[in-house]
């Protein structure tokens, strides 16, 4: 059955000789993720998440992402959080442009971060 009609799992590639096992996921990956599998010979089965499962699933690769980028900060993991921010504003129908004039009012009305103030007590 083809994914893309929304009857069932997309199977490509073929399992190397002598593979006894698999490895399972049910998370949501970068678009090219299966294609770069396949080309390393490997059985692929995924499919296209309906409106809610992408939106749960977005929510769970942020968290993923934020985790990662907690554990080793660098650009790579910090462009790993943008990309899937991105997303979510896509599908929230917030243009990523919106978000960061959102961004810069509150800047303006509350401040930002750039003198590292910790409040004690209130």
């Amino acid at each position: 059955m083809d994914i893309m009609t929304g009857f069932g799992p997309v199977v490509a590639g073929s399992s190397p000789a002598g593979r006894t096992s698999t490895m399972k996921y049910n998370k949501l990956v970068r678009d090219k993720i299966p294609e770069i599998i396949k080309n390393k010979g490997q059985e692929v089965i995924f499919h296209i998440a309906n409106k809610e499962e992408y939106k749960v699933k977005l929510y769970e690769k942020l968290k993923e992402k934020i985790e990662e980028f907690l554990k080793e900060p660098n650009s790579e993991e910090l462009a790993d959080v943008l990309e899937v921010m991105r997303a979510i504003c896509t599908d929230l129908g917030i243009s990523f442009e919106e978000l960061d004039k959102i961004r810069r009012e509150k800047v303006k009305k509350r401040g930002g971060f750039d003198n590292k103030i910790i409040l004690d007590e209130s």
